[in-house]
């Protein structure tokens, strides 16, 4: 395997890491002040669950940030590749947990999923002037 495949790998890992790693602590500490409740969820406040959503979501984007810095090369390619991953994983939890209301909060999550992404490899792009938009994927 190239040396340059297995640094974008790694690049995506770290960029998936970062949004897990976030959002779990971010868990925790929501629940252990008792601004959240994971169990019902649903007794949570809308407000409560838009916080949740927000913060998820700007994660998601600081993820798409660092995998396009640490990107070997075609740090678009591996956003989107992030993207669709997030997006993937996002489907299938709203499957997965379809029993557990309130609904809005996975469509929400899955729909934000890879504009997110893409939104922070933009911001990456933009904060390198060294790199340009316009190369190809």
């Amino acid at each position: 395997m190239k040396k340059t495949t297995l640094k974008s790998i790694g690049a995506i890992l770290v960029g998936i890491a970062v949004g897990a790693i976030l959002s779990i602590v971010t868990d925790q500490v929501f629940e252990k002040t008792g601004l959240m409740m994971r169990e019902p969820f649903d007794s949570n406040p809308s407000w409560v669950i838009i916080v949740i959503i927000a913060y998820r979501t700007i994660y998601n984007i600081a993820g798409a940030f660092v995998t396009a810095k640490l990107a070997p090369g075609n740090p678009m390619k591996l956003v989107i590749i992030l993207g669709i991953l997030g997006l993937v994983a996002s489907l299938t939890g709203t499957i997965v947990m379809w029993h557990i209301p309130p609904h809005w909060y996975p469509i929400t999550l899955a729909i934000l999923s890879f504009p997110s992404a893409m939104f922070g490899g933009i911001l990456a792009m933009k904060k390198d002037p060294q790199s340009s938009l316009n190369h190809p994927l």
